[in-house]
């Protein structure tokens, strides 16, 4: 059993302790079952759908997105059956007007497992998603042999094994796991849900969304990885104003967005509960001349980040199924390593099960910046949802490093470090009796 040790610095008048921060056995033992068998089932079950293009038949009960979205929303009513009434599963529908890879108006519907929160006082939301179309070469073509295995049945399969798994326990906070629609075609099915979660008022704290997360083999070489994954993430929000990036790039705040501390997050969390992995954080919202399903949420002003396998094998990606001059292209089964898509799938898991258990995050962090000192002051309120924190973390880092490096543990508001906050990145993240953190907030200056 592996075990990420951090050293903490309880800051009291008297003392100080160290403790170390372990894995909570009950979300060690969901992350253990999720099952690489479960998710190879899946996947090759939504192959033999021949297309899950976005424009595919819908009222065949064999082929198409319709038969496809149809089976997915039965087995998430299978799954919600053993949550005792906490899941309830939906179609999330809507019409996708005549435009951009759209020919023409169109009924579409994403798949929505909604695990509610045990907590009536806490109305966080978390996200898990991936998409269920697929495409060939020809994105206009609905018709083709198009399994679509990596690209992205593996992502399905992923929300799809932790609605399973998750389906059976409770969690203070909101657990959503989504397969959506239309992501070929113009991220429409996440589009719709972004718009939703806005005009609703979701407060949603994190979005996950997985997209080709089950190959292992590089496209150029041989190489074989199959312990790296990326996680995109914008560095200053997507949505922000330009007096925001004013006040980001005053403070140094660049790589500080809620969605990069959401990657720090997950590579944090998920390496404290998943062996020989390797969460890689990539300074980007995503790969050049690509898109994912994260980006509406972010357009939205949601935090969000995206999963995807290290080394891309693009002839497996948007390729009618052939062989031309000894190559074989095609997004097929035997071509995924279900071992891996379980490994990102547990990685996924330890993340949202910490978070949803965990309090919310402090508001309005702050950094007091009225003295010239070689100290820093932070304060901070309580969260504004969810169970009282039994303490925070104040979070540091040298201003070149990637990572968060320490962790001082306080019950207090506030909290006085003898580090420079000239010299130094802060925050602050709220946690429980059980060591279930909440997001890290960057603190704004105070005089």
């Amino acid at each position: 059993m592996k075990y990420i040790t951090l050293i903490l610095l309880l800051i009291t008048a008297s003392a100080s302790a160290q403790t170390i921060i372990k894995q909570d056995e009950k979300i060690k033992q969901m992350v253990d079952e999720v099952s690489s068998k479960n998710i190879e089932t899946t996947i090759r079950k939504l192959v033999t759908f021949k297309s899950r293009h976005t424009l595919s038949d819908t009222s065949n009960k064999a082929t198409g997105s319709g038969a496809a979205r149809n089976w997915i929303k039965a087995e998430m009513e299978k799954y919600a059956r053993e949550s005792g009434g906490r899941m309830t599963v939906q179609f999330d529908t809507f019409t996708q007007p005549k435009g951009t890879r759209i020919d023409k108006p169109v009924k579409l519907k994403n798949v929505l497992a909604i695990l509610k929160g045990t907590d009536p006082a806490d109305t966080r939301v978390y996200l898990v998603s991936g998409h269920y179309d697929s495409r060939i070469n020809d994105v206009m073509d609905a018709n083709g042999v198009e399994p679509g295995a990596n690209d992205d049945a593996s992502g399905t399969a992923l929300s799809m094994e932790l609605a399973r798994v998750m389906a059976k326990r409770s969690f203070p906070a909101t657990i959503i796991f989504m397969t959506v629609v239309g992501e070929e075609q113009g991220l429409y099915g996440s589009t719709n849900v972004a718009k939703r979660a806005k005009a609703e008022n979701w407060n949603v704290d994190a979005m996950l969304n997985n997209d080709i997360v089950g190959n292992t083999h590089g496209m150029e070489t041989d190489l074989k990885d199959n312990r790296s994954v990326r996680v995109f993430s914008d560095g200053i929000p997507t949505n922000a104003t330009d007096k925001q990036v004013a006040a980001l790039k005053s403070l140094g705040g660049e790589n500080d967005s809620p969605s990069r501390e959401l990657a720090r997050y997950a590579k944090e969390t998920g390496e404290r509960y998943v062996d020989q992995l390797d969460v890689k954080l990539i300074y980007r919202r995503d790969r050049y001349l690509r898109g994912g399903d994260h980006l509406p949420f972010l357009e939205q002003g949601f935090t969000a980040v995206r999963f995807t396998e290290m080394n891309e094998d693009f002839n497996r990606q948007h390729q009618n199924i052939r062989t031309e001059n000894g190559v074989e292209y095609g997004d097929l089964p035997d071509f995924v390593d279900f071992n891996y898509v379980q490994k990102v799938a547990r990685m996924n898991l330890s993340v949202l099960a910490n978070l949803a258990s965990a309090p919310g995050r402090p508001q309005n962090v702050g950094i007091i910046t009225s003295d010239l000192t070689n100290k820093t002051k932070l304060t901070w309120e309580t969260p504004a949802t969810g169970k009282k924190p039994a303490g925070y973390y104040v979070l540091m880092r040298e201003t070149t490093s990637a990572f968060w490096e320490r962790k001082f543990y306080v019950t207090a508001t506030t909290a006085t470090l003898a580090y420079s906050k000239d010299n130094y990145f802060f925050a602050v993240q709220a946690v429980d009796a059980d060591g279930h953190e909440s997001l890290p907030v960057f603190p704004k200056p105070v005089r």
